[in-house]
């Protein structure tokens, strides 16, 4: 076998539907437009969503809420997962491009530290946000926070 015969699986093809060739076809005549009507004439479309004069669905549906355009959103890191860090790879600092580095945010996120879990290291802990029970718990263990 090689290019030169290839074919396709039995059954896995058809013959595409040829219009306007005859009435022998069983398809001249109007050419499976019907009899008159903007729809048999060339040159028509309808809109996207147009339901033939029914009310779309885009205004059927109602609207609802608000998006704000301004809305600041923050990658959350836990105490824990810091605490598991500093286990694993013996940290005295966290900062942005050690998070990077662990994979835990990325390049253009910003960092929000959350307060779950319990920290036992003394840790410098540079991010974009911290929650206060997030903040107490790094001053608690002796640790310092700075906001990017």
């Amino acid at each position: 076998m090689n290019l030169s015969n290839l074919k396709p699986a039995e059954g896995s093809t058809k013959n595409r539907k040829r219009i306007g060739r005859g009435t022998g076809s069983g398809r001249g005549g109007t050419s499976t437009r019907g009899h008159k009507g903007a729809g048999s004439r060339s040159g028509t479309s309808t809109k996207v969503g147009f339901e033939g004069g029914q009310m779309p669905l885009q205004r059927r549906v109602p609207k609802v809420g608000f998006k704000n355009p301004n809305r600041v959103e923050y990658t959350g890191v836990n105490l824990d997962v810091l605490q598991g860090l500093v286990e694993k790879f013996s940290l005295a600092a966290v900062d942005f491009d050690t998070l990077k580095e662990h994979g835990l945010v990325s390049r253009n996120d910003l960092v929000k530290i959350l307060g779950r879990g319990e920290l036992k290291a003394k840790l410098e802990v540079k991010a974009h946000a911290f929650t206060a029970t997030a903040q107490k718990a790094i001053e608690a263990a002796g640790g310092t926070i700075v906001k990017l």
